[in-house]
């Protein structure tokens, strides 16, 4: 049997254990991952530990990216771009970790609004840990210029500074006008979870054919998505990132490449749903 993971502190709100099951109940594969709690504390000697337990490898979840990024003895280009991890296994003695977030970005926008990949100019809203990996999905894609606008301007100049001149600092009160140069709009705040709020931008200045796009899954249609929606805009929620970037890790693990598709994302809405329900 292969064994994998999610850890983090706490981890009990997990969705990868569903997710992952449901790939490895499809494919009838001899495997098992689940969701493991480890503290901050205790989080380097669990890394240490990983072929004793008898881990193939997991996924790292809140607070432990940057610890693992920290902690891996070889990183690829993803990880070190994004500087986090939140894929790792093991060859021999080394313990090896990427970050899965950007590409999960990108294939999720791939699958709904295939045009982003046209855009030159695009809007991102926040500056928090999904933010970096937002960004070097767009700068990779070849998005030419990201404006990023975030509550702390500090704190949005130093992730730009870790891009380069592709990535433009404006103060919040500056994306409403920014919204109407750009083709792509990305919400990475916390701003619409729950439904609660208004959105955290004024669309009145969308270009016609703006794609909308917005990191956060619960609900699936945010304030700003709706707001979109009823503007005739192209929207992307958040659910298929979390899926998409379970893909590289799946297929590391366990030998087998996992397909997103509309069974799985049904699978998913209803255990969101559930647990929703539950509260």
């Amino acid at each position: 049997m292969i064994n994998a993971f999610v850890a983090g502190w706490p981890v009990s709100h997990s969705l990868s254990p569903v997710l992952h099951g449901f790939w490895l109940k499809r494919h009838a594969i001899d495997g098992d991952y689940r969701a493991v709690a480890v503290e901050p504390d205790g989080f380097a000697a669990f890394l240490s530990g990983l072929e004793a337990a008898g881990f193939a490898g997991g996924n790292v979840t809140l607070p432990h990216k940057e610890s693992a990024f920290a902690l891996c003895d070889v990183l690829d280009a993803d990880a070190r771009a994004i500087g986090a991890v939140n894929t790792v296994w093991t060859e021999g003695e080394r313990l090896f970790g990427s970050c899965t977030d950007g590409y999960g970005f990108a294939a999720n926008l791939d699958d709904h609004a295939p045009r982003w990949r046209e855009c030159d100019t695009a809007l991102v809203l926040g500056a928090g840990g999904a933010c970096r990996a937002v960004i070097h999905a767009l700068i990779s894609a070849g998005v030419e210029r990201v404006h990023l606008v975030n509550r702390t301007r500090r704190r949005a100049q130093d992730l730009a500074d870790a891009f380069g001149p592709a990535v433009a600092v404006s103060d919040w009160d500056m994306a409403p006008t920014l919204v109407g140069a750009c083709g792509l709009v990305v919400n990475t705040t916390t701003l619409g979870m729950g439904g609660q709020g208004d959105p955290p931008v004024d669309l009145a200045r969308a270009r016609a054919g703006a794609i909308v796009a917005d990191i956060v899954y619960t609900p699936l249609r945010t304030p700003l998505l709706e707001v979109a929606r009823r503007r005739g805009l192209e929207t992307v929620d958040g659910l298929g990132m979390l899926l998409h970037q379970a893909v590289p890790g799946f297929e590391r693990w366990f030998g087998l490449r996992p397909a997103v598709d509309a069974q799985l994302r049904t699978h998913m809405l209803a255990e969101i749903e559930r647990r929703s329900a539950a509260r």
